[in-house]
């Protein structure tokens, strides 16, 4: 029997995931007559069907034979491409294997049933070079009339791509997979080996909440002669990186988009590139964006988006992978309360001028004349399911924002355009303001995002422009100049403490910036707790409203 905190295994299977369900626990016939019911006066029924529903599921062919004078093949578990596997006995050592026995068709050319024993040769060196507990272990390569055959420890659960048959998994889960798949990506590019097939249904789901990662078929092992392919691609479709269509050098990041891909299905049900035939899906993987997941939230979809990113030299690498996952798999413990204390007055806080208009709300400056707002605990249990797309005639664009998040417009001048949206314990605020060339009759709209940028950086710090009130030590961290739909952008990010000799609060905020071909200045800020559990969804609203912002007039 599995092991019951694996809620994954299956009571009654070993290793169905190669695609073969495991026989029953016993023969499905009918119950025997009881002795009245064959007394009965009614005449009997005809011998034939109890005779065929009683007979036993005729064995697979090959099995009892015995491979090296060594495997008895018990049963087959499954088959792939490239050959079966069969659950065996090592009759040496009496334990229960995996054998993956090679499967060529006899009408090949002698070269291609070459390079398939090749292949399979290779899979076992690739996965036997491997010390990982993710990795399947190669116990011997047993070579009958030239045919290798594979033998391997017996895993006994099912694959990922079964248990994804019956419904999706949460977004821990999945984080949690997908961290022991990338272990096993990491020793296997440290080995210099590209997996090249990371798909669920390579992935293993094992006793004991084990993950392996499978089937290194068609594995590239540095120094080794290529094997020429037959057929156009090997692997799967919709889990093939972009380059590899292309026909560029892989290299580990293209195992990383297959990862981004993977952890996408076990939290949507399905690959974003999947189509109804290989051209179809080849071309989507070249060419579609694929739809923001809507189950996987914060560092999940954050590592997700980034995996699957065009170009492999913008997907993050390993260990940004893993830091990722690691927040998804373990995320913060939602305290029982939590305080947020404004100051009073002006001596201390939030202060605003005319130009402090980066999300810091007429809702937070009302607050401001409260000493402390305690609140209950405004995130625990589940994050909203969705973004609101507010617009803004006024400012002529459209913002995401979280479902209940409120939202304020400020009342010192007409010429101002602005807007703020705060949730509801004031501790993260988007706040988007429009400065127009036609009413900027001083000048102060700088001649770029990028030019700015540094003005700000330099208000920032010296706390003027934006009477943002910052003790002593804030940083500016000038992210540089991006894009916004192909055209100059950039950002900035300002980690400081309030000024507040009672109760100094760390803060953080992203600012985006982005002038029109008109000349109006477009800034966008998000501001949020710098340190505590409000952190890590301060960065993500941050992320999401400014991938998200959408200007009528560009």
């Amino acid at each position: 029997m599995p092991h019951p905190d694996n809620p994954y295994a299956a009571p009654t299977q070993v290793v169905p995931q190669q695609g073969v369900p495991a026989q029953p626990a016993a023969p499905s016939q009918p119950p025997a007559p009881a002795p009245s019911q064959a007394a009965a006066p009614s005449p009997p029924p005809a011998p034939s069907p109890p005779v065929a529903h009683s007979q036993p599921p005729a064995p697979d062919p090959g099995t009892g034979r015995l491979i090296a004078d060594r495997y008895r093949l018990l049963a087959k578990l499954g088959h792939g491409g490239m050959g079966t596997v069969w659950r065996a006995k090592d009759e040496t050592v009496d334990r229960e294997v995996a054998v993956k026995e090679p499967r060529v068709p006899d009408h090949l050319p002698e070269r291609e049933r070459a390079n398939a024993y090749e292949r399979m040769r290779r899979e076992a060196r690739a996965a036997a070079r491997l010390d990982h507990p993710a990795v399947v272990n190669v116990h011997d390569v047993a070579v009958v009339d030239g045919r290798p055959w594979i033998v391997m420890e017996l895993v006994q659960g099912r694959s990922l791509g079964s248990a994804l048959q019956e419904g999706t998994l949460d977004a821990r889960d999945a984080a949690r997979i997908g961290l022991q798949v990338l272990g096993a990506l990491e020793a296997a590019h440290a080995a210099g080996i590209l997996h090249r097939d990371v798909k669920p249904d390579n992935v293993l789901l094992g006793r004991h909440d084990r993950v392996v990662l499978t089937d290194f078929g068609i594995a590239q092992i540095e120094g080794e002669t290529n094997l020429t392919d037959t057929g156009g691609f090997v692997g799967s479709p919709e889990y093939i990186a972009p380059e590899r269509v292309l026909g560029q050098r892989p290299g580990p990041a293209s195992d990383l988009w297959s990862l981004g891909v993977v952890l996408y299905a076990t939290t949507e049900g399905v690959s974003p590139f999947r189509r109804s035939n290989t051209p179809a899906t080849l071309q989507s993987v070249l060419n579609a964006t694929p739809a923001p997941p809507a189950s996987a939230h914060g560092p999940l979809a954050e590592v997700i988006n980034g995996l699957l990113q065009k170009d492999p030299a913008r997907r993050p690498n390993a260990a940004q992978t893993r830091a990722l996952l690691e927040q998804a798999a373990n995320p913060p413990t939602p305290a029982a309360t939590q305080v947020v204390r404004v100051a009073e007055g002006g001596k201390g806080g939030v202060r605003l001028g005319r130009k402090a208009l980066l999300g810091i709300g007429a809702a937070v400056v009302a607050g401001a004349v409260a000493a402390y707002l305690v609140i209950a605990d405004p995130f625990a249990g589940p994050l909203p399911d969705g973004w609101k797309v507010r617009e803004e005639k006024a400012l002529a664009a459209s913002l995401a924002v979280p479902e209940g998040y409120k939202r304020g417009v400020p009342e010192e001048t007409d010429k101002e355009h602005w807007v703020t949206y705060t949730d509801e314990s004031g501790a993260i605020w988007i706040g988007l303001r429009l400065d127009k060339k036609a009413e900027d009759t001083g000048s102060s709209i700088a001649d770029s995002a990028a030019a700015e940028m540094y003005d700000d950086n330099s208000d920032f710090k010296e706390g003027t422009n934006y009477q943002l009130n910052m003790a002593e030590g804030a940083k500016t961290q000038t992210d540089g100049e991006t894009t916004y739909r192909d055209k100059p952008a950039a950002e900035n990010t300002v980690v400081y403490t309030t000024n507040d000799s009672q109760n100094p609060r760390p803060r953080e905020m992203r600012v985006f910036y982005y002038k029109t071909s008109a000349g109006d200045m477009y800034k966008l800020t998000i501001n949020y707790p710098g340190k505590g559990d409000f952190t890590a969804r301060g960065r993500e609203v941050a992320r999401t409203a400014i991938s998200n912002l959408d200007i009528d007039t560009l």
